[in-house]
C-alpha cells in the first residue's frame, strides 16, 4: 500500500469511526441486541455491509456525477464543511455540559427475521445515514484523488470494527458508558476530529 493509499485509508477509518459513534437509534438497536445476545451476528454484518455499500456508492458515485455536474464536489466540499464544523460543535457542547449517556432500544423477544428488518429498516431508512456515507464521506474522499479507494476501504473498516465491537463488546462497554466522564472524553474527542477534518476541506479548496 503506497503512503498516499495508507494516508487516505487512515483519514478514512478515523473519519468514519467519528461519524458511526454519535448516539443513534441504530447504535441503540445494536447495543440492545449485545446487551441481550441476541441475533447479535446476522444485525451486525447487516449494518456494517449496509454502511460498505453506502460508502462505496458515496466515494466513487460522487466523482462521476462530478463530471457531469463539475459544482458538484465545491458544494459538497463546502457543505461538508459546514456540517462538520457545526456537527464538531455539537460534540463539544455535549463534551462541556455532560449527561450523555446510551440506552438500549426497546422490543424483547425479536425473531432473527424480525431483528434483521429491523437493522436494515435503521440504515437504509434513516437519511442521516445517506448523508454521512454518500454526501460527507463522498465529498471528503475527493480530495484523495486515486487514492479515494484507500478513503473507502478505511471508512467501510470502521463501520465492521465499530458495529463488532458495540454487538459483541456491549456488555463490557455498558457500564463503562453508564459514567458520564466516559461520553465526555468520547465527545471531545469527536469534536477534535471534526474540526480537524473540516479545515482540512476548507484549506484544500
Amino acid at each position: 500500500m503506497t503512503q498516499d493509499m495508507l494516508h487516505a485509508a487512515l483519514t478514512g477509518l478515523l473519519t468514519g469511526l467519528s461519524l458511526i459513534v454519535a448516539i443513534g437509534a441504530q447504535n441503540a438497536f445494536v447495543l440492545r441486541q449485545g446487551l441481550k445476545r441476541a441475533h447479535v451476528l446476522p444485525v451486525v454484518l447487516i449494518c456494517a455491509l449496509s454502511d460498505a455499500v453506502l460508502i462505496t456508492l458515496g466515494v466513487f458515485a460522487s466523482a462521476q456525477i462530478s463530471k457531469a455536474f463539475p459544482p458538484l464536489l465545491p458544494i459538497l466540499r463546502w457543505g461538508g464543511s459546514a456540517f462538520l464544523i457545526y456537527y464538531g460543535a455539537k460534540a463539544a457542547l455535549s463534551a462541556w455540559r455532560g449527561g450523555g449517556h446510551l440506552e438500549a432500544a426497546e422490543g424483547e423477544g425479536q425473531s432473527r427475521k424480525a431483528a434483521m428488518l429491523t437493522a436494515l429498516a435503521l440504515t437504509w431508512l434513516n437519511p442521516h445515514v445517506y448523508l454521512d456515507t454518500v454526501v460527507l464521506l463522498g465529498a471528503i474522499s475527493a480530495r484523495f484523488g486515486e487514492a479515494r479507494s484507500g478513503f473507502a476501504m478505511g471508512a467501510a473498516s470502521a463501520s465492521l470494527l465499530f458495529f463488532f465491537a458495540l454487538g459483541f463488546g456491549a456488555r463490557f462497554l455498558a457500564p463503562i458508558f453508564a459514567r458520564d466522564l466516559s461520553w465526555r472524553v468520547l465527545d471531545g474527542g469527536i469534536a477534535l476530529v471534526m474540526w480537524s477534518i473540516a479545515i482540512s476541506l476548507i484549506a484544500g479548496a
